[in-house]
């Protein structure tokens, strides 16, 4: 039995919109991970995946170990709900949060929060000032992994700390040694321009060439600055974990003595993003079928909804993927749009009202803002329906 017919049999009793999780699939793309990551910890990027349900699934495989949450809200839920060793891996400005956070002995074991400036020390203890009894608080410090070339006038990678070279950190690492309540447990920094940029995308030849030869060079690069950052770091504080990598570069960034973790979560679910890589060859996990409602002409098959698009750059690339049956593509008059989509192509043709089209999105937990359920297919039938964050009332970001 072919997907579509198998997920189309699963899912019978279910009126679409709705999304499926395919765990066959995710299971074979975390044992991809755990493969490339050649014994190093994964840790589980909560924000690709966005289910309570699902991470507990996740972190019951060989192999992950951990969350990197995206908001400290979300990190006092999840540890709430029993999960430890919770990286907040961006900083945060919510004062509430962090005198929750101060208040509570039993979430202040298990979070760590990130910082990448004296502000945000100023801000921490301004923001539990008045908590007592106050639990010390656990500090990770962000680096600037991007690759940065021509005397400063190119620069690739995201636009996230300012922390790039030994003595930086080493100072951040020392005002922090110096602040009580504060204490200095972990290291992260994220190579988005690899992890997060696919080295096999449909474009030109040279465009290719050009972004390979940078992946190239700035991997070089980087696992020499990061080395020295972390000894520079380590001759201050006693670090438990030093993070790095994405589902896109995970074999590399293993390579690194200084690295003892990885993170990944996108790879769980293979979005649409990560079919451009050449390291590995993912399995679509996660899909969302959306009902046929009319059809305007011959040609033509129009979906309720589908306007689901990604963060990032505004492009083609943001746009979901019809992806089953094959073959579909959109309107360019109208894309995908908030409350229906026409559909184009051959496979069109063939599709009546009532009918189901499977739709990857281009990243992964982004899905599940959109669905209070995701239903978990093994086979050809769902052995369970999970709430997504949504789902249960929570929406952090």
């Amino acid at each position: 039995m072919d997907d579509r017919l198998r997920y189309d049999h699963a899912t019978a009793a279910l009126e679409p919109p709705f999304a499926i999780l395919d765990l066959a699939a995710m299971r074979a793309n975390a044992a991809d991970l755990v493969r490339r990551a050649a014994g190093k910890p994964i840790r589980v990027a909560t924000k690709s995946v966005r289910s309570r349900a699902v991470l507990e699934r996740v972190l019951a495989m060989d192999g992950f170990r951990g969350l990197m949450a995206f908001t400290l809200p979300e990190a006092l839920w999840l540890a709430g709900h029993g999960f430890t060793d919770i990286l907040v891996a961006y900083p945060t400005a919510d004062r509430q949060a962090l005198a929750a956070l101060a208040g509570d002995a039993h979430a202040a074991r298990r979070i760590t929060v990130t910082v990448d400036s004296a502000a945000h020390l100023d801000f921490i203890e301004s923001a539990v000032a008045a908590t007592h009894p106050r639990a010390e608080i656990r500090v990770c410090v962000d680096l600037d992994a991007g690759y940065v070339a021509f005397g400063g006038k190119f620069r690739a990678g995201a636009l996230r700390s300012p922390i790039r070279e030994p003595d930086q950190a080493a100072d951040l690492a020392a005002a922090i040694a110096k602040r009580p309540g504060l204490r200095l447990t972990g290291l992260m920094a994220y190579e988005a321009q690899i992890a997060g940029v696919g080295d096999a995308p449909p474009a030109n030849a040279a465009y290719t060439r050009v972004l390979r030869l940078v992946q190239e060079r700035s991997a070089r690069e980087l696992i020499v600055r990061r080395g020295r950052i972390v000894n520079a770091v380590r001759q201050i504080a006693d670090l438990e974990f030093v993070n790095g990598g994405g589902t896109g570069c995970i074999e590399r960034t293993v390579r690194e003595k200084a690295v003892t973790e990885v993170a990944a979560g996108s790879g769980l679910f293979h979005p649409r993003l990560f079919d451009f890589y050449r390291s590995f060859t993912g399995h679509p996990a996660a899909l969302f079928a959306l009902p046929v409602v009319r059809r305007p002409n011959p040609d033509t098959a129009t979906v309720l909804g589908g306007g689901y698009l990604a963060s990032g750059p505004a492009g083609p690339s943001r746009l979901p993927q019809p992806y089953l049956p094959a073959g579909l593509r959109y309107a360019p008059e109208e894309g995908a749009g908030e409350v229906q989509t026409p559909l184009l192509g051959q496979a069109a043709q063939d599709l009546r009202i009532g009918d189901r089209v499977w739709f990857r999105h281009a990243k992964a937990g982004e899905m599940c803002e959109r669905f209070d359920t995701l239903h978990l297919i093994d086979g050809d039938a769902v052995v369970e329906s999970a709430p997504t964050y949504r789902g249960e009332g929570r929406t952090f970001l």
